[in-house]
C-alpha cells in the first residue's frame, strides 16, 4: 500500500506531504482545489507521461516521491523485477521517484538508483490502480483477463496440472524439432563424423606423446653437437684434456692424501668419507655419461619420423583443438553425436509416441481448466451485475468472453483441433453492456465518466479476492450519481478497503461518510502565489466539512451531516457486503 506521498514544485503544488494508512480515505475539496492533481502526480509517479508544463511556475523541477509498503500478495513479483536490474531495497518498503526538470528532462528512480521508465511503469502496475482521467487500471488490460478469472475461479490445481503436461509436451517438440531439422542433415552430417572420428583414431594419439616427440625431436637434431659435448666431459672426468691429469685421478691422489691425514689425526675421518664418496660420485657420473653418448645417433630417418608425427599432431590442433587431449575430445563428441544420428529413427518413433499421449492428456487437462472457468465465469458474470444493481446500474450486464482457436497442431478436443497456450486453450475478454439494449463491448471500450467508475468499483468489489493490486484509487467516483447511489457507493468502497487500500476523491457527502481518513483538500494564496494544501479532518472537522458539502453549514445541514457520519458507522458494524 501507499504509505507515504511527497508532492513538491507540481502544479500549483509547493510541498505536500501525505502519510496514509489502510482503509478507504476521501479527498473532498471545492472544484480547482487540486484533488485530482494530486492523482496526477502519483499517475506519474507510477510511469506515466510527463513534461515540464507540470513544474510550478517561478521552480526548476517538480518531484514526487512515494513509499510504498509491500504485502505478501505482490511481494515476489517486485523483488523478481528489484532483483532483474539489480535494485537494493528494504523486505518491506519500496520508494519510487520522479524528477521532472524544466529543460524537459526527468529522472526515474527505485530505492534511490535511476532505472528507466519502463522499470517504473512495470513496478507501478503491481502497486497501485488509479481510475482518473488517464488509466493504469488493470482491469482494462486484456492480458490480466485471465489470470483474474483464475484467482476468482480458485482453480489453482487445475492450472498447475495442465501446467506441468504443457512444459513436458514443449520438451518433447523441442527435441522431435531438433531430431527433425537434424535428420534432414543426417547423411551429411554422419559422413562428416565418420570420417573425423576414422582420422582421430587412425593417428593413435596418446595423451602424453607430443611433448615426448619434441624433445625426441631436439635430441635428434643435435645429436652431433651433443655426442661431442659428452666425448668432452668423458675425457675431462677420465683421460684429462690436452696433456692435462683428469678430474678422476686428482680426485684419486685428493683421497689417499685425505686418508694418510685421517689415520694421523682421527678427525678428519669424516671428511675422508666425504672425499670417498665424491671419488665414487665421479666414477657414477663418468658411467652415466658413457651410456648417454652410446644412446645418441646420428639417425636422420628417425628425425623424418618425428617430423612427420609433430606435423600430424599440429594438423589435427588445428582441425580439432589445441593439444593431443582437445583432439580426442572432440573425437569422443563426435562418437555420441554420430550414436545419435545413428539411432535418430527409434528416437524419433518413441517422441512421436510420447508426443501424442502427452497432447491427449493436455487436451483432457484443458477440458477440465476450461470447465471450470466457465462456471466460475458464470457466477462472476452474476455477482457483478448484483454489483452493478446496487450501484444504479440497474439493466447492466457483464459477461466473460471466452474462446478457442483452431490449430493443425492443437490439442485433440471433440473432434477439432485446439490451440493451446502455457495457460490453457482460453482467450478470454471481459465485456460488457452498461445500458439496458446496449451490445456486450469490450471492457477497455466502455465510455469514461461516473458510469465507468461504477463499473469499475463493481468489478474491483467482486473481484477482490482475485485482485493483488494492493492499492486502488478513484478519481471522481461519484459522477453523475445522486446522494442515495452515493451511499452505496460510499459502503461499497469501505467494504472493497478491507482488503485493499482505497482512496478517492469525491463531491459527494454520503460518500465521503464512510471514510476511515478524510483529507480536505483547499487552494490558498499566500504572498501572491497560489497554491494547494491539504489537511486531516478530525471527526468534528467531519461534520462541517460534509455540512458544507450538502449546500453551507446551516444547522439543517449540520444535523443531515451528523446523521450521515452515525448511518456510516451503524453500516460499518455489519460484515462488507
Amino acid at each position: 500500500m501507499l504509505a507515504e506521498l511527497d508532492i513538491k514544485n507540481f502544479a500549483i503544488i509547493d510541498d505536500l506531504k501525505l502519510a496514509l494508512r489502510p482503509g478507504l480515505a476521501v479527498f473532498t475539496g471545492e472544484t480547482g482545489a487540486g484533488k485530482s492533481i494530486i492523482v496526477d502526480a502519483l499517475e506519474m509517479l507510477l510511469g506515466g507521461r510527463a513534461d515540464a508544463t507540470v513544474v510550478r511556475s517561478g521552480t526548476d523541477m517538480a518531484l514526487i516521491e512515494g513509499v510504498f509498503r509491500l504485502d505478501e500478495r505482490i511481494r515476489q513479483p517486485v523483488e523478481e523485477i528489484l532483483a532483474r536490474e539489480a535494485l537494493d531495497g528494504e523486505a518491506d518498503h519500496l520508494v519510487l521517484g520522479r524528477e521532472v526538470r524544466l529543460e524537459g528532462r526527468n529522472v526515474c528512480r527505485v530505492n534511490g538508483r535511476v532505472v528507466n521508465l519502463s522499470v517504473l511503469r512495470e513496478l507501478g502496475e503491481y502497486l497501485v490502480d488509479v481510475h482518473g482521467q488517464s488509466e493504469h487500471l488493470s482491469l482494462l488490460q486484456v492480458r490480466h483477463h485471465l489470470a483474474l478469472l483464475d484467482r476468482y475461479a480458485a482453480c489453482e490445481d487445475l492450472l498447475d496440472a495442465y501446467v506441468g503436461l504443457y512444459q513436458a509436451l514443449r520438451q518433447v517438440r523441442t527435441e522431435l524439432e531438433e531430431l527433425r531439422r537434424g535428420e534432414r542433415d543426417a547423411v551429411q552430417r554422419a559422413d562428416t563424423l565418420t570420417f573425423q572420428v576414422n582420422e582421430i583414431e587412425a593417428a593413435a594419439l596418446q595423451a602424453d606423446e607430443e611433448q615426448s616427440l619434441l624433445e625426441e625431436r631436439t635430441r635428434l637434431a643435435n645429436a652431433e653437437k651433443l655426442a661431442s659435448l659428452s666425448e668432452q666431459a668423458i675425457a675431462a672426468l677420465e683421460e684429462g684434456l690436452q696433456g692435462e691429469i683428469s678430474v678422476s685421478d686428482l680426485m684419486g691422489q685428493a683421497v689417499e692424501a685425505i686418508d694418510d691425514l685421517a689415520g694421523v689425526d682421527s678427525s678428519l675421518t669424516a671428511t675422508r668419507e666425504e672425499a670417498q664418496a665424491l671419488l665414487e660420485q665421479i666414477s657414477d657420473l663418468t658411467r652415466r655419461l658413457r651410456v648417454y653418448r652410446e644412446s645418441v645417433e646420428f639417425n636422420p630417418k628417425r628425425l623424418d619420423e618425428v617430423e612427420e608425427r609433430v606435423g600430424l599432431i599440429r594438423d589435427l590442433s588445428r582441425k580439432y583443438g589445441e593439444g593431443v587431449e582437445a583432439i580426442l575430445a572432440h573425437a569422443e563428441r563426435a562418437r555420441r553425436e554420430l550414436e545419435t544420428i545413428t539411432h535418430a529413427g527409434e528416437r524419433l518413433a518413441e517422441l512421436e509416441q510420447q508426443e501424442g499421449r502427452l497432447l491427449v492428456e493436455l487436451a483432457e487437462a484443458g477440458v477440465r481448466l476450461t470447465q471450470a472457468r466457465q462456471s466460475a465465469a458464470d457466477q462472476l458474470g452474476r455477482a457483478i451485475e448484483t454489483e452493478l444493481d446496487a450501484l444504479g446500474m440497474s439493466g447492466a450486464k457483464f459477461t466473460v468472453d471466452m474462446q478457442w482457436d483452431a490449430s493443425d497442431d492443437g490439442a485433440p478436443v471433440d473432434g477439432q483441433r485446439l490451440a493451446f497456450g502455457p495457460r490453457g486453450f482460453d482467450r478470454v475478454e471481459f465485456l460488457v453492456a452498461p445500458n439496458p439494449g446496449e451490445g456486450l463491448k469490450p471492457l477497455v471500450k466502455i465510455a469514461s465518466g461516473g458510469e465507468t467508475s461504477r463499473l469499475m468499483l463493481g468489478l474491483k468489489g467482486v473481484l477482490a479476492r482475485a485482485d493483488h493490486t494492493p492499492s486502488l484509487i478513484f478519481d471522481e467516483i461519484d459522477q453523475g450519481i445522486g446522494g442515495r447511489i452515493g451511499a452505496v457507493v460510499g459502503q461499497k468502497l469501505w467494504g472493497l478497503a478491507q482488503t485493499h487500500q482505497v482512496l478517492c476523491i469525491t463531491h459527494l457527502p454520503q460518500l465521503a461518510a464512510y471514510a476511515d481518513e478524510h483529507f480536505k483538500v483547499e487552494k490558498q494564496v499566500r504572498d501572491g502565489r497560489t497554491l494547494t494544501v491539504v489537511r486531516t479532518l478530525e471527526e468534528a472537522d467531519r461534520t462541517g466539512e460534509l455540512a458544507e458539502m450538502l449546500g453551507g453549514g446551516s444547522e439543517p445541514n449540520q444535523l443531515s451531516a451528523m446523521e450521515l457520519l452515525s448511518r456510516a458507522v451503524e453500516a460499518k458494524q455489519e460484515p462488507p457486503a
